[in-house]
């Protein structure tokens, strides 16, 4: 087992496949096609083959053939091995040299307070927009949400706002922000950060300060969607509808009663759950 520990030690020391496997583990559980994997990272098809290989024959990710794609998956069982592999043998179990790999038990769900909640998307103009005021809407009682973009837009897409104005919702406080204005020492803790968008998931952003819950809620792009304004609109009802669905099974979860892997294991499932569009 120890051989297999160090094999993965030396496929991570490899700065691109550290890179591939750091982008698997934002997007888990998804399992994430090699030519996006390569496209997002700037990798050539051949050279990002070789990596994921690699990861694989470490046990570090999994593979799976969907009609002519092969997906890729963490494998979540390998790097808990590996950093109970570092705990037991590297550190001896050493409180004072590494930091525990699990929570100690008692000290492992919320306190029940109000959660702050941030939702990211690339542009931050409709999805994460979205998510940002039905949540509000919903449960502004229990959980204070903000929403941001890796690359904001300059301003908000007019369907979507026109959107949340006919279902009589108040986009007063919305504004496209940048995901640096949460990153910073005068920015509240999050509780919760769920990237909604595939693109803003491939991102490699700075760990969040406090260790927050966070997931991926992948959604298609509205804003990308062509055709007829009928069309276009329906776009944005139907991610509008997925969000409400996942939104209303997040705020249904007893998060205080939760440990935070219990909690994390519904996040995750929330977001890879299918869901019909709700009616407005």
């Amino acid at each position: 087992m120890e051989t297999t520990r160090f094999e993965q030690l030396a496929t991570l020391s490899h700065p691109q496949r550290m890179a591939v496997f750091r982008m698997l583990l934002r997007r888990y559980p998804d399992a994430v096609p090699a030519g996006e994997i390569g496209t997002a990272l700037d990798l050539k098809p051949s050279t990002a083959s070789v990596y994921l290989s690699a990861l694989r024959d470490c046990g570090l990710v999994s593979q799976r053939r969907e009609g002519r794609s092969l997906l890729y998956r963490a494998e979540i069982a390998g790097i808990q091995g590996l950093v109970a592999f570092l705990w037991q043998d590297c550190c001896h179990g050493r409180p004072d040299l590494c930091p525990a790999p699990v929570p100690a038990p008692g000290d492992t769900a919320m306190p029940d307070r109000k959660y702050n909640v941030l939702f990211i998307c690339t542009g931050n103009s409709a999805r994460s927009i979205f998510a940002e005021t039905l949540l509000r809407q919903m449960a502004g009682d229990r959980f204070e949400a903000f929403s941001a973009g890796t690359r904001p837009s300059s301003e908000l897409n007019p369907i979507a706002v026109a959107m949340l104005e006919d279902k009589g919702m108040d986009t007063a406080p919305l504004r496209a922000k940048n995901v640096a204005e949460f990153q910073g020492p005068e920015a509240p803790a999050m509780d919760f950060v769920f990237t909604v968008c595939d693109r803003a998931a491939n991102e490699d952003c700075p760990a969040w300060p406090g260790q927050p819950i966070s997931a991926h809620w992948g959604l298609p792009d509205p804003v990308k969607a062509e055709g007829t304004e009928a069309e276009r609109r329906l776009a944005f009802q139907q991610v509008f509808g997925m969000l409400k669905n996942r939104l209303t099974a997040f705020t249904a979860l007893p998060i205080d009663t939760l440990d935070r892997i219990s909690l994390q294991r519904e996040v995750d499932r929330i977001g890879t759950t299918d869901h019909e569009d709700t009616p407005a």
